[in-house]
């Protein structure tokens, strides 16, 4: 336990001097919240794809993969597919434009791009940002939570809180450069952590008569790729919610602002491998470890949740106690904890942008200068964090039987559904007009609630909307209306009288 506490010490320490040090760095709006648009390919692809895993990827993704065996690897193939295409497609396009409207939030460059003259596209931008990065975040939280007590035996709930006070103690110091710089040096722990384990054990564990056989043998829908279910339609619904998860790599405001912060467009092109190796890896690194921990800790007839945590939540505790050295297990704890941070850190930020800048200074106060903004901006941080912190704990209280996957998944999807759509259609489709991206949005962010809480209860399609999950569905809908309704309002043409944003 001490060993544990003093890796963890100094895993903090590190993150408390990158706050400082970063620090020195904000002098504007836009080093608070892009890093002065100056940061390297590097620090860029690491955090935008450390911010872009999460808690899920060490802690739902492992678990997902101890249940439903084989066929999550589709989330491996969905996650590689989304980033590619962001990266090789998207990104600087959006660069390239973020720049020349001399944009710094996503809600900012929508404005622009569609030469908007009212405030109501940034408006229900902020909105959906701030409701459901509260969520995504509050999940996060509850990540923290568990990871404390699943490897230190710590309280749930003071566990939660000890996680939630050290990202915002160096988030309130030093702002984007400092999530930037923290996700970087978070994103290597994640990288080694994650592609070492599953090689570690591989060769230190008994493999008996085979993996395949021993999980064919343990239950036969675990060796199956396309699912488990006798019902083959049952089979498509699921692995399409597990590839679509990718989606939202196309345009999510939290991994898109670091491509406004990038140098230069020739970073992206050197950036584009970091971020396409470190997912290819660290996905299929996550899945293996959940399928190993099926094989080695469940036999046939198991109640798998009860050996492993509902939805496999205590694999990689399992894994780490029971293969590595124990001073090596201590290091698992930091990397947990970065993978939940350094999404955290990104998401505070991001909501932090949407009410200061997007709401506060862009609509009621135009003349508020960057200083007094950056403050503001910090004390909004804060207030956003508490309410994150209550919902996760009202979660973890109301509903103790919680699958960690799905619970962020929800919070990601909020996000995906409102934005991928719109950032999407605004790069490739000169006839898409401010109205379709205002009904896109609505879509988007109606269709996610709508399909969790009520469509996928009803009883004839309900059960295969459940293994689609929400973001598929929803991102379709937003792109539809998007189309009709841009078609029923095309683009209104006007003299370009943009001018750079401060």
């Amino acid at each position: 336990m001490i060993s544990k506490i003093i890796v963890l010490a100094i895993y903090v320490g590190i993150l408390f001097l990158i706050g400082i040090v970063a620090s020195r760095r904000i002098k504007s709006m836009s080093d608070f919240y892009v890093g002065g648009k100056n940061i390297g390919y590097w620090a860029v692809a690491f955090s935008a794809r450390a911010t872009g895993e999460s808690g899920w990827l060490l802690i739902g993704l492992t678990g997902m993969g101890a249940m439903a065996g084989l066929s999550a690897y589709w989330v491996v193939a969905g996650e590689v597919l989304g980033v590619a295409v962001s990266w090789w497609l998207m990104a600087k396009r959006f660069k390239r434009r973020s720049d020349r409207y001399g944009s710094i939030t996503v809600p900012d460059y929508l404005e622009s791009h569609f030469k908007s003259t009212r405030h109501t596209l940034r408006i229900i931008a902020a909105s959906v940002l701030s409701v459901f990065v509260v969520i995504y975040v509050s999940s996060q939280i509850d990540a923290t939570g568990i990871a404390f007590e699943s490897f230190l035996d710590m309280n749930y709930y003071w566990g939660a809180i000890l996680g939630f006070v050290i990202v915002l103690v160096y988030i309130f110091i030093g702002g984007f450069v400092a999530v930037v710089w923290s996700d970087l040096f978070q994103g290597l722990l994640m990288f080694i952590g994650l592609v070492l384990l599953p090689i570690v054990v591989w060769f230190t564990m008994d493999h008996g008569d085979g993996i395949i056989a021993g999980l064919n043998t343990i239950d036969p829908a675990l060796t199956n790729i396309w699912g488990g279910h006798e019902d083959v339609w049952m089979n498509v619904f699921t692995l399409v919610g597990f590839a679509a998860i990718g989606l939202g790599f196309l345009g999510s405001p939290q991994v898109y602002v670091r491509f406004m912060s990038i140098k230069s467009e020739k970073e992206i092109d050197k950036g584009k491998w970091v971020a396409i190796i470190f997912t290819l890896l660290t996905d299929i690194a996550a899945v293996t470890i959940g399928v190993l921990a099926r094989y080695i800790f469940t036999e046939a007839g198991d109640d798998a949740s009860s050996i492993l945590g509902v939805g496999g939540k205590e694999v990689l505790h399992l894994m780490t106690e029971n293969f590595l050295p124990y001073i090596v297990t201590a290091i698992y704890v930091a990397i947990i904890l970065s993978a939940i941070m350094s999404t955290i850190d990104s998401l505070l930020v991001i909501a932090s942008s949407a009410i200061t800048r997007d709401f506060y200074q862009k609509i009621f106060r135009p003349d508020l200068k960057d200083k007094d903004l950056t403050i503001i901006s910090r004390y909004v941080t804060l207030i956003m964090a508490l309410v994150a912190l209550a919902l996760a704990m009202a979660i973890a209280y109301f509903s103790p039987e919680r699958q960690v996957f799905w619970v962020i998944i929800f919070g990601w999807s909020g996000i995906a559904a409102t934005f991928c759509p719109v950032i999407i259609l605004s790069l490739f489709w000169k006839g898409f007009s401010e109205k379709g991206a205002i009904a896109a949005m609505i879509a988007g962010f109606l269709s996610v609630p709508l399909f969790n809480f009520y469509l996928q209860k009803l009883e004839t399609v309900g059960p295969y909307l459940d293994k689609m999950d929400v973001l598929a569905p929803s991102f379709l809908i937003a792109m539809i209306f998007g189309f009709i309704f841009s078609k029923l309002y095309p683009p209104v043409k006007r003299l370009d009288t943009r001018r750079k944003s401060t």
